[in-house]
């Protein structure tokens, strides 16, 4: 769990650099940023937008649909993987007991935000505005959180541990919020059918048949045939049929890859998030998701470049009302509910770990950054109110310097 500090400092420094250039972009051209962002790509796509070309609408291809909807699928496709880890294997870290309090922690920091945010909303009299954004400030961008959370607690506090933790089940609850309540478009359930039949013949073709046909025999013969000869090319087949039927159904294609995780022959062992144990095992999912760290890193800073770009003149009621909601509601929701199940339920915390650690973790866990970013990008349709909020999740990277100066304030001993 302690090994992920290359791969978040590479995956953080990617994904700002890219943020970064979109901000002083948009801010020094705005024209010709805009115009990349909505580069077109292939007019009369299959997939796509659709756009006024020439008179007449069309379904385009947009470099930004080609990342938000489409790339970024992958990306989706790694937290799920470590989520369903986390949940289904033997050492996973979210089963039994010891993950009761964090999960708990979880759901305050979810609610708190949401109860913020629409509170000061309805206040401010702007809910009929801004209402639809109330997701915006539940995101906790594990990368970004573990990366502060490290520094401020230091690598082996077991404050670290409950971070992470936290940080998976949040981004648990923010895919199935996506689902949800933010379809991208009318819904057809039907074409649900289609990700569950690509699931399932996968699933049963290249996974379940072949060991069956193996029947207990030394070597797994036709296991091992199909792994050297097939490889991982069924799954994509079956990830892209997946996806359209998600794009179909009108659900955010960025999810549509998740049912074809839990199809791919798998370890039964949970090492930890993104542990580096897993370099090493043999199983055919984890072996993709290695294959996939460097692609995600640029697909992430790509994401960055085309969805950070906003003016600073879009700063306005709805940046401080996700800011409000993931400094002030992320933390008190992670206070009380966590207090409530390590002392009201009896649950406790983690060996070395105090309940003054609570607000700090809340803290901590204020960077919404990266899905916060995407929840605006589909809660609002593109405007101002969107690049108000974009700005908001922008700004929850200044929770690291409240985690900070917080941790001295409580001085709270690094354990490294």
């Amino acid at each position: 769990m302690y090994r992920i500090w290359n791969f978040v400092t590479e995956y953080s420094l990617l994904l700002i650099g890219g943020a970064l250039i979109a901000l002083v972009w948009a801010n020094v051209d705005p024209d010709s940023y805009h115009h990349l962002v909505h580069y077109a790509l292939w007019v009369d796509a299959p997939i796509g937008v659709m756009e006024e070309h020439d008179g007449a609408l069309h379904r385009v291809l947009t470099l930004h649909f080609l990342i938000n909807d489409g790339l970024m699928a992958l990306f989706f496709a790694m937290a799920a993987k470590e989520v369903w880890e986390a949940v289904a294997l033997s050492g996973g870290s979210l089963r039994g007991r010891k993950a009761l309090t964090p999960l708990i922690a979880t759901l305050g920091g979810m609610a708190g935000p949401v109860a913020v945010y629409l509170g000061l909303a309805a206040v401010l009299g702007m809910l009929n505005t801004v209402g639809r954004g109330w997701a915006i400030p539940t995101a906790t961008d594990i990368a970004f959180s573990y990366l502060v959370g490290r520094m401020v607690f230091g690598a082996r506090h077991p404050a670290i541990g409950f971070l992470l933790l936290l940080a998976i089940a949040d981004d648990a609850g923010g895919l199935a919020i996506l689902a949800v309540f933010y379809p991208s478009g009318e819904v057809a359930p039907a074409w649900l059918l289609l990700s569950l039949a690509a699931a399932v013949g996968v699933w049963f073709g290249a996974n379940w048949l072949p060991r069956r046909l193996d029947g207990g025999r030394a070597g797994r013969p036709v296991s091992s045939w199909a792994r050297r000869y097939l490889g991982a090319w069924p799954y994509v087949v079956a990830g892209a049929l997946s996806w359209y039927g998600f794009y179909c159904a009108g659900l955010h294609p960025a999810l549509g890859l998740l049912p074809i995780v839990v199809a791919i022959p798998h370890s039964e062992h949970d090492f930890g998030i993104f542990a580096e144990h897993e370099r090493y095992s043999t199983d055919l999912l984890n072996s993709i998701e290695h294959a996939l760290k460097i692609p995600v890193q640029l697909i992430l800073m790509g994401f960055g470049l085309v969805n950070a770009g906003v003016e600073f003149g879009a700063i306005s009621a709805p940046t401080w009302l996700v800011v409000a909601g993931l400094v002030i509601g992320k933390p008190l929701g992670i206070t009380l509910f966590g207090w409530f199940a390590a002392r009201g339920l009896g649950l406790g915390l983690p060996q070395g770990m105090a309940l003054r650690d609570l607000p700090l973790v809340g803290i901590v866990a204020a960077i919404g950054f990266t899905v916060a970013l995407f929840v605006a990008a589909v809660a609002f349709p593109a405007g101002e109110v969107q690049d108000a909020a974009k700005m908001g999740a922008l700004f929850s990277l200044g929770s690291a310097v409240l985690a900070i100066v917080a941790a001295r304030l409580l001085r709270v001993e690094r354990v490294q």
